[in-house]
């Protein structure tokens, strides 16, 4: 499922649907253009609590991933651990990718 899930994050990278890091995705929620945000494992919590929060005024899903920072630096090309997906397609696959946890 990991090589899944980081094919369809690259994806969406390479198709420009994808934003990375904590003050850009909490902007693009703020704007409504955001789908689905994911956070990878090793966020701080602090970082982790306040995406939480934005996204639930936004009403935007949130998923943790199953990989850390270092492991989507290499499909991201920069290490980021709070992506925004931002086309419904993408976030459709990323999420059923994930399941629907929260």
């Amino acid at each position: 499922m990991a090589d899944r899930l980081m094919g369809a994050v690259s994806l969406c990278r390479k198709a420009g649907r994808l934003r990375m890091g904590m003050d850009l995705v909490c902007e693009e929620v703020q704007k409504g253009g955001v789908r689905l945000v994911l956070v990878a494992d090793g966020v701080s919590g602090r970082s982790e609590q306040k995406v939480r929060e934005v996204c639930e005024a936004g009403k935007v899903p949130v998923h943790r991933l199953p990989c850390t920072m270092e492991e989507l630096s290499r499909v991201t090309g920069k290490k980021y651990g709070i992506l925004a997906v931002c086309d419904e397609g993408f976030a459709g696959m990323i999420g059923g990718l994930l399941g629907s946890e929260a």
